[in-house]
């Protein structure tokens, strides 16, 4: 059965990249650019993980992580935080708020593919 991911990104280039790189792993994946749809897109499409950016336009990744961890609904939806933000103490700002997993830019691609596969098994 092919696992779907919502990617949220703003930056066209890293959403193309993460596109790519997971329709080449077998993956099927939804976009957005927008992280004001992405409470709606996952209570419609029912990704099977969400892989989003923190500082996205109009909202942040740290309040969509804490909407859908709050709607009884979705709230067991894995949401893997794609972020530049790497000072001490982020790592725990952001399990906090909701995310399951963090990974730092810049990432190796097996790095992202390790979690991506932990939070699918």
């Amino acid at each position: 059965m092919v696992k779907t991911i919502l990617i949220v990104e703003d930056n066209e280039i890293n959403l193309k990249f993460f596109d790519d790189l997971l329709q080449a792993e077998g993956y099927h994946t939804l976009k957005s650019r927008d992280g004001v749809k992405v409470i709606e897109m996952v209570k419609e499409y029912c990704p099977d993980l969400v892989l989003m950016d923190i500082k996205l336009p109009k909202t942040s990744g740290f309040e969509i992580a804490s909407k859908i961890k709050s709607l009884n609904e979705i709230k067991y939806t894995p949401i893997i935080a794609v972020t530049a933000l790497a000072m001490k103490g982020d790592k725990q700002k952001i399990l906090a708020a909701g995310f399951d997993s963090y990974i730092s830019k810049p990432m190796s691609v097996s790095d992202l593919l390790s979690v991506i596969t932990h939070h699918l098994v």
